[in-house]
């Protein structure tokens, strides 16, 4: 009975929160990234279904189309981590996700008579509603995983990026080409999305606590994990979310900004082939959309696949004590950030007759860019767990104004989707910014527990102020009985000789 309390049921109710963080993620990128396949379908019939209408939009409009979403998704990020720990993950998860998959359903019905602004103001809004996703999922997965088992399930469900994209790249250009055609992407999409809504109200749980599922041996075994990091007196008040936020020493952090800088920077580099992919492939490659399809998914799948062989490798390394987790997270990141930025450049100077070569790179690319999940995404919970949520959405909404910047940089630089050069410059940029990226998470990113995560912090803080205010007030006081009656050379002794103690009482209040 203590050896299963002390390691808790191999497979439980943590397992299951895992997987349907894992799948949220999928429904709600299918939804988010099957723009980048179904705006080619919209605007080139003959590589699709023709039998459904086409639309004459040009480059730039195209790209406002596929930058929309991000209009709405840097506005909620911040409100995200804040309604999570007002109301818990398992309320602002069902209304981010039921919102994003009931607006899948409109492009078919509106677009026609409202032409791309109408798409650009639907995706606005699924951005929206989808920028409460992952301020609640790193919230979730710091109240149910144990401290050791972090690393494992936080890379699990975070893996739910590279299989959403993944199907979205491959399943929308499927749909496209079949006879449901283009509106086809978003039927299913919608659908998925309620189905996964459905699961989370039976199954999803705020805490281990509140799980109608959970045994009792898995309970006590996830709530002495995380207590064992924190006071067991404070382990109620975490529970409830009740710990005030430390704003001024989380925005005065210097891991914290160094997290965002290279999560802003992957962002940039992944979002490029993220939504752009299908343009190039269609414009450079000359492939048509069901070999679109497939190729644009290929490099999904190597990295869906990558982050399972990250995971085992860096759970080993890990409990075998082989490396630190300061080691693995900057190691493995320098790997997913350094080599895709070779391959980019490399993927810039093919043309339509390299494409197998071509598409390596891209999943080479894509593929060992996986890394990222265990060396950079969930540092969030490494710096501090009470907060993850919140740093989480400061974070994202930061690297989500990437997405926005990328389509349109892309607008901007390729007047010409055919025009090889153009592509170039678009792909050398990324590949620069990745490396800038990884240098300063080197040299400025932590891996432990932050100071200011303490339950107490801000208390030992204001403690700690009121003790200077004491003791300065006791040396005014002290000052001023000295200075009556005295000469003014005494005065000036005395000022030297309070001087020389108020130096010996801060070095006391340091030490």
């Amino acid at each position: 009975m203590t050896a299963e309390t002390n390691t808790g049921p191999m497979i439980g109710q943590r397992h299951l929160q895992a997987f349907l963080l894992f799948s949220s993620i999928v429904v709600n990128y299918m939804a988010k990234f099957n723009a980048g396949v179904a705006v080619v379908a919209m605007t080139n019939a003959e590589s699709a279904n023709p039998d459904y209408p086409e639309y004459d939009w040009n480059e730039m409009e195209r790209s406002y189309i596929l930058s929309s979403f991000f209009w709405g998704y840097i506005l909620t990020q911040f409100l995200g981590g804040w309604l999570c720990r007002r109301y818990g993950a398992r309320i602002t998860m069902f209304i981010s996700t039921i919102g994003s998959a009931l607006l899948a359903l409109l492009p078919p019905w509106c677009v026609s008579w409202g032409g791309w602004q109408a798409y650009c103001a639907i995706r606005m809004a699924m951005g929206l509603f989808q920028g409460f996703l992952f301020p609640c999922i790193h919230a979730h997965l710091a109240n149910w995983c144990p401290v050791n088992e972090r690393n494992r399930l936080g890379a699990l469900a975070n893996t739910g990026i590279d299989c959403g994209t993944l199907v979205a790249m491959f399943a929308s250009g499927l749909l496209a080409a079949s006879s449901a055609g283009w509106p086809g992407i978003f039927y299913v999409s919608c659908a998925v999305g309620v189905f996964w809504c459905i699961l989370w109200l039976i199954f999803g749980a705020n805490t281990p606590r509140e799980s109608k599922f959970i045994s009792e041996a898995e309970l006590n075994y996830i709530k002495n994990s995380i207590n064992s990091s924190h006071k067991a007196e404070k382990s109620e008040e975490k529970e409830m979310d009740r710990i005030p936020v430390p704003w001024k020493a989380i925005w005065t952090s210097v891991p914290f900004w160094a997290l965002m800088f290279t999560r802003c920077c992957q962002a940039w580099g992944y979002s490029t082939l993220q939504t752009e992919m299908p343009a190039y492939m269609n414009g450079v490659l000359l492939m048509d959309m069901k070999k679109n399809a497939l190729y644009s998914a290929l490099p999904y799948l190597t990295s869906w696949i990558m982050a399972f062989v990250y995971l085992i490798i860096a759970d080993i390394l890990l409990t075998k004590n082989i490396m630190s987790i300061t080691g693995i997270r900057k190691g493995v990141n320098s790997i997913a950030f350094f080599i895709p930025a070779l391959a980019l450049i490399g993927v810039s100077f093919l043309d339509s007759q390299q494409k197998t070569l071509a598409v390596v790179l891209m999943c080479a690319n894509v593929g060992i860019n996986a890394g990222s999940t265990i060396g950079s995404t969930i540092n969030t919970i490494d710096l501090s767990p009470n907060h993850a949520g919140i740093l989480m959405g400061i974070i994202n909404t930061a690297a989500n104004v990437v997405p926005i910047l990328t389509p349109l940089l892309v607008g901007i630089i390729v007047k010409d989707d055919h025009n090889r050069e153009q592509w170039q410059i678009v792909f050398i940029i990324s590949a620069v910014i990745f490396i800038a990226g990884n240098i300063i998470y080197l040299a400025f990113g932590q891996m432990v527990n932050q100071p200011w995560d303490a339950p107490d912090f801000l208390n030992k803080q204001q403690s700690s102020n009121l003790q200077e205010e004491g003791n300065a007030k006791a040396l005014e006081a002290k000052l001023s009985e000295k200075f009556e009656g005295s000469n003014t050379k005494e005065k000036e002794a005395v000022l030297e000789n309070l001087g020389s103690q108020n130096d010996d009482v801060n070095k006391e209040n340091l030490s």
